[in-house]
């Protein structure tokens, strides 16, 4: 299974933000943090903030913060939510009609979405803030103290 890349955006944004003592972060730190362009990062705090799962302050002393709504999200069901895609095979563009000729009696889109499914599940037990406390993102932070405002 692969995830979107969106998807791994999000999670690398939530991993760093979850990690011990990273405090507030703005979106081009996090960008530098995990080494993905800043239009990216951006585009996964808007996500991440309309789900709730992280707070975003703006002006000078702004930056963005996990919630404990974040910390305690499942994995698998951010997953979820964050990819888009309908089916993990694409089952057009085959002919000139954009259809699969083998789409009539094919069992595999079925079989890859119960895989999709049980990839989820595994992940689901699996909480935000259980993947940020041994993360890597705590020993990439270069900030000597939290700048989370009182």
């Amino acid at each position: 299974m692969k995830l979107s890349a969106f998807a791994d955006v999000c999670l690398r944004t939530v991993m760093v933000l979850g990690a011990p003592n990273a405090g507030q972060l703005t979106s081009r730190e996090i960008a530098e943090l995990v080494s993905v362009p800043y239009n990216h990062v951006a585009k996964a705090v808007l996500e991440l903030r309309t789900l709730g799962l992280i707070d975003v302050a703006r002006g000078r002393n702004g930056g963005a913060t996990i919630t404990q709504v974040g910390l305690d999200s499942s994995v698998g069901e951010l997953l979820r939510t964050l990819d888009h895609r309908q089916d993990v095979v694409d089952c057009t563009d085959h002919d000139a009609n954009g259809n699969c000729p083998l789409a009539g009696g094919c069992r595999l889109r079925t079989a890859l979405s119960a895989a999709r499914e049980a990839f989820y599940r595994a992940l689901d037990p699996l909480t935000v803030q259980e993947i940020c406390e041994q993360s890597p993102a705590v020993t990439l932070l270069p900030f000597p103290t939290v700048r989370r405002s009182a």
